[in-house]
Formats: C-alpha cells, sequence, structure tokens
C-alpha cells in the first residue's frame, strides 16, 4: 500500500437522546465503531385506534422512505439535492441516505470479491475522492461511516476527479478494491452525488439500481438511522500526485521530444479553465512541470460554490472566457474541464471553440491515424456531417443511445464481438479510449490532443489542432427543448415513457408525413445501434429515446428529431438538427400540433418552451 496518514473522524447528528441497548454492530477487525442507539430521524408518534391501522402507517411510512432511497439512483450514477436554497426542491441527499449507500457498495463489493475469488476475502480498499463542493466534507463523514459498516478499509484522497478514482483502483502502489468520486459533475452547488468504481471500471445502471435497492431496505428498516459516535482510522493519501505524474509520463513518452525529452510542451502557451473545480491540478502539476507557460489561466481556485460561471465545456460563458483569454495571450491552445474532470473542451490557436461535434471530430480524427478503419461510436445526436468526416477517413461510425454510460458499453460490446472499437464518445463532451481502460477521463483526452499539437509544431505546421477538422460541416441549426413532465416525481417517468412510445407509434404508423424511425442502415454490427432491441441493448435501458429521420419534397432529407426520457430530471429531451435553415421550427411545430396537441398530451405536459420555439423560433 503505499504511504498513508491515519487520523480519526466523528459523525454527529441531531439524533433524539439514546433509548434502548443497541444490537450488536458488526464485527470490524480493522475499525473501531461504537454505534449507540436513537430514535429514527423520521420517526413520528401517531394516535391509532386499532393494529390494522398503525400496520398500515408502518407500511406507508416504509414505502415512502424506500422510494425516497430509490430515487437517488440517476443511471449509473446517484445523485440528488444536498443542500437547501434550490427553487422546489427538497434535501434529499442526506447524511444518513448517503452512509446506507455507502455501506451497501461496500457489501455489494465484497460480495463480489468471493464470488470472484471463492474464498471470504479481508482487507478490502475504498477509496474516496471528491470535488470542491461545500456539502462534500459532511457527506464524505458517511460515506466512510458506510464502507466501515461493511467492513471495508476507508482510503480519503481528499480533492481529487473521477478519473483518478477509478486509477486509483488501478496505479500501483495504491490499486485499492474500488472506489467512490463525490460529484455532481457540472449541477449547481446545491447537487451532490455518487460515482462507483471497481477495477473493471464504472458500475452500470443495473448495479447502481440493486446497491440503491438494498440500500432503501436497509436505510427504512434500520432503527438508528445514522451513527452518532463513529471512530474509524481513517487513511489519508495523496493519489493525486501519482496520477498527474502518469499523465506526464503519456506526454513525455509519446512526444519524444528531439531537444527537450524532460520539458516537449516548452515554447507553447497553454490555458486552463478549471471552472472552480477539480481540474487545476492539470496545470501546475501536469503542464508546468513540463515546460508549458500556463498564465492567463482561468479559475484555478476549487470553490464549491462555482461564483464564475458553471464549470462545463458545454457551457457558453465558460468557452467564450476561455477563448478571450486565448486570444488575448496568443496562446496556443485552451482548455476548459467540467467539475470533475471526466469531460473536456478546447480552444484552438484562433480562438475556435472546440467541443460537442467537432471535439468528437478532431479526437476522431487523431484515433483514425493510429488505428485506421476503427470504429467509433457515439450518442445519437451526433449531426450527419459528422459521420462524412469520419466515414470519409476510412472509420465506421456507430450510433448510439444518448447517455456516457450506455455510449462506453457499446464500444466495450463491440471490441468483445471482435469489432474493432478504439473511441466511444459522446456529445456532452465524455470520451473514452479502449487504450485508456474504457475510461471517461477529460484531462486524457486533453493529453492526446497537446501530443498531437507537439507532433504538428515539430513537423513544422504552424496551423493548430483546429486545421484536423476545417473540413467538418456544421449543420445550419441545432437547438434542444424540454418538455417537463406534469407529475409527482414517483410517476414522472411513467409519464415520459409513456409519452416517448406513442412517438414512436406515431412515426412507425406514418402519420407524421416524411418522418421515419433513423437506423444505422446496413449496420456492420451483430445489432443495429439505433434500433437495438430490449433484449439485446449493450446496456440496460436506462432510458427510452428514439430518433427519427425527417425529409420533404423540396429538402430531401435535411433534419432529424431525438426525443428521449432525461435520467436527471422529470422531462423530456428533444434534440433537433437540420442542414436548411428554419426547418427546427418547422419540425417542432409539427411535434407540437399533429402528436403532442392532437393527442391531448398538453394537459400532461407542460410545453411552454416547446410552444414559444413553434411560434418565434426562439429557445427560451
Amino acid at each position: 500500500m503505499a504511504s498513508t496518514s491515519t487520523s480519526s473522524i466523528s459523525l454527529q447528528t441531531n439524533a433524539q437522546k439514546p433509548c434502548l441497548p443497541s444490537k450488536s454492530a458488526p464485527k470490524l477487525s480493522h475499525t473501531n465503531l461504537s454505534f449507540p442507539c436513537s430514535l429514527p430521524l423520521s420517526t413520528k408518534f401517531v394516535c391509532v385506534k386499532s393494529s390494522s391501522t398503525a400496520k398500515y402507517y408502518n407500511e406507508v411510512v416504509v414505502d415512502e422512505e424506500m422510494d425516497r432511497i430509490r430515487r437517488l439512483q440517476n443511471g449509473s450514477d446517484v445523485r440528488g439535492v444536498a443542500l437547501e436554497g434550490e427553487k422546489g426542491r427538497t434535501v434529499d441527499l442526506t447524511p444518513p441516505a448517503v452512509e446506507a449507500i455507502a455501506e451497501s457498495f461496500g457489501k455489494w463489493v465484497i460480495n463480489g470479491l468471493e464470488k470472484e475469488r471463492g474464498h471470504p476475502v479481508e482487507n478490502v480498499g475504498v477509496s474516496l475522492g471528491r470535488d470542491p463542493r461545500i456539502s462534500g466534507a459532511s457527506l464524505s463523514v458517511a460515506v466512510f461511516s458506510g464502507l466501515a459498516r461493511a467492513g471495508c478499509l476507508v482510503f480519503d484522497m481528499g480533492l481529487a476527479t473521477t478519473p483518478a478514482c477509478f486509477m486509483s483502483t488501478i496505479l500501483p502502489p495504491f490499486a485499492y478494491d474500488a472506489s467512490i468520486m463525490m460529484t455532481a459533475s457540472h449541477l449547481p452547488y446545491t447537487r451532490n452525488g455518487l460515482k462507483f468504481f471497481t477495477k473493471k471500471g464504472g458500475l452500470s445502471s443495473p448495479d447502481v439500481e440493486d446497491i440503491c435497492d438494498k440500500a432503501a431496505r436497509k436505510y427504512a428498516n434500520r432503527f438508528t438511522k445514522v451513527s452518532i459516535l463513529l471512530n474509524i482510522p481513517l487513511s489519508r493519501v495523496d493519489f493525486m500526485s501519482t496520477y498527474a505524474k502518469h499523465l506526464r509520463d503519456i506526454i513525455k513518452e509519446r512526444v519524444n521530444h528531439p531537444l527537450h525529452y524532460e520539458t516537449p510542451l516548452q515554447g507553447f502557451q497553454i490555458i486552463v479553465n478549471a471552472g472552480n473545480g477539480s481540474g487545476g491540478f492539470f496545470t501546475w502539476d501536469v503542464l508546468d512541470k513540463l515546460g508549458a507557460d500556463t498564465f492567463g489561466s482561468l479559475h484555478l481556485k476549487p470553490d464549491g460554490m462555482f461564483p464564475n460561471h458553471i464549470p462545463n465545456p458545454e457551457d457558453k460563458t465558460a468557452m467564450a472566457v476561455t477563448r478571450a483569454a486565448v486570444l488575448e495571450n496568443s496562446a496556443d491552445l485552451g482548455i476548459v474541464f467540467d467539475t470533475d474532470v471526466d469531460r473536456s473542451g478546447v480552444v484552438d490557436n484562433k480562438g475556435n471553440p472546440v467541443n460537442g461535434d467537432k471535439l468528437i471530430a478532431l479526437i476522431s480524427a487523431i484515433v483514425l491515424r493510429e488505428h485506421p478503419g476503427t470504429t467509433i461510436v457515439t450518442d445519437a445526436r451526433t449531426s450527419m456531417a459528422l459521420t462524412r468526416f469520419i466515414t470519409n477517413r476510412g472509420g465506421h461510425h456507430c450510433l448510439y443511445r444518448v447517455g456516457y454510460r450506455n455510449v462506453i458499453d457499446k464500444g466495450v460490446q463491440l471490441n468483445k464481438e471482435g469489432i474493432e472499437t478504439h473511441l466511444m464518445m459522446e456529445t456532452s463532451g465524455h470520451g473514452a479510449l479502449k487504450e485508456n481502460h474504457f475510461l471517461d477521463d477529460g484531462a486524457y483526452m486533453v493529453v492526446k490532443i497537446i501530443i498531437e499539437m507537439v507532433r504538428m509544431k515539430l513537423a513544422g505546421s504552424d496551423e493548430g489542432v483546429g486545421d484536423i477538422i476545417k473540413d467538418l460541416e456544421e449543420p445550419a441549426e441545432s437547438i434542444e427543448l424540454r418538455i417537463n413532465v406534469v407529475s409527482e416525481p414517483r410517476y414522472a417517468k411513467e409519464k415520459a415513457i409513456e409519452a416517448i412510445e406513442m412517438f414512436r407509434e406515431y412515426v412507425e404508423e406514418g402519420r407524421l408525413e416524411g418522418w421515419e424511425l433513423d437506423s444505422c442502415g446496413d449496420c456492420w454490427v451483430s445489432e443495429g445501434c439505433l434500433v437495438d432491441s430490449n433484449d439485446t441493448t449493450a446496456a440496460a435501458v436506462d432510458a427510452h429515446m428514439y430518433r427519427a429521420k425527417v425529409s420533404d419534397e423540396e429538402h430531401g432529407q435535411h433534419g432529424w428529431v431525438h426525443i428521449r426520457q432525461s435520467i436527471h430530471n422529470p422531462n423530456i429531451a428533444v434534440n433537433m438538427q437540420s442542414s436548411v435553415p428554419g426547418c427546427c421550427q418547422t419540425m417542432t411545430r409539427v411535434l407540437l400540433d399533429k402528436f403532442i396537441i392532437a393527442n391531448g398530451m398538453d394537459k400532461s405536459l407542460d410545453i411552454s418552451q416547446i410552444e414559444k420555439y413553434a411560434k418565434s423560433g426562439i429557445v427560451g
């Protein structure tokens, strides 16, 4: 194991005074835990007239508490509201809930290892990293408590990135059995969440569903909701230095600079915008040590209130201020990280933002030079122009379900089936490479771009990385609209699925003229991607979605409409693209008048945004 420092933490809550002797605590060989008993935090005293009434009341309370935990699942992650201050949302990611989920994950890891090895296991190590959100400190204590309850050794990485958490299960001398990253990515400071890893990679949606289900039962039936006196010998570790060195070594080895091997970025100015998230390390612990000039970098200091802008490579403000800094300093490259650095975007030396389809095209071009003819998996919101860009360079483009975990899992599946697939990337900036453990790592993607930038310079080119994608066509229009589901949270998913399946039926039956369910055509994989059946998907169906290609007599096929159930919020996301100006508004009117209103769905859906765009052509 790596060198560590050990200390104890204490978790206290506002639980009521101890009342009855607690049941025996689980035996843990490596922790010293004390769990005095208290009444549940949500205990209510009511007068009932019969035992049957009491039984009914208890069942309702238990069901509500279990649903509260289950609703925290967000695809392959856990996410919720951790702080007051969000209009219309109550705090649901509480320390007791987090403790129950962490304990359930710890036991899930231990059970998996015992099944895999065929014998009991000891000293199962789990690391925890977090982004700078202000709720992170208190929720971290709950994670430590839950993992200790499960019988795991606990290692605190402190401020970290999501990719680093996974790499802590791989890189020696750490190589933990599992890891948790506490983050809510680009969401507001009031939110927080958990991402889970083992040595095999990120957990799937069914895995997280199983963990949350067990946590819900544990939470609802636990007499004491959370430990009130907890002493854990906590090991603090500095993994980020090891991870940064790992990235530096990759750049040095692959550039192999003929004059200054140790400082291959000498002579390059690179601007980093960390958005006050976890990405500042890349500036001082990677770029500076490789000889780069990082003067002009932005928002490097971690601040969980994110005072400057949302840390998100899709955010217009984030890209605009980075562009301004690149131009002002005549820099060679600008980098934008999201909060936990599993996504990134760049700005080229001419100030052109490179994110979305452009970022996928840039990485695709680099990967196709290294692996000619490879398949590249993206989500189904990419443009028809991107498909042409990839195929013109000899690659294959596999369109798949929206959701970074879906896209990555599809690439893993294709490789297992013998179809060489080196890049899996979503328009949001999540990108994974076969060479990097199929891990979506924003820093690693930037490393690939930096290496290419240096190689171009060594070959005599001053054009910068933007020159690689100069022939990528852009759609005339691209929009995203949201339709809110008017329902209690527990029924919102069901109502969204009902609407989306009705959309599929309408298109299949030809009731929307010129609209046809999209597919990959003569697909070279074993199952069609956009039309994957639920029995053959690479990953479990975490959200229902369909894409329709749209044609008319005047323009032929000019665009597409993608409709999907959001896994983050109770709404339906509608994405559209067209190569003809004005046609996104036309498609919106068809969707509104001939589908939504024609079916009376405007009564159960809040369609204010889609109505506004249909009338004015303005998204708002």
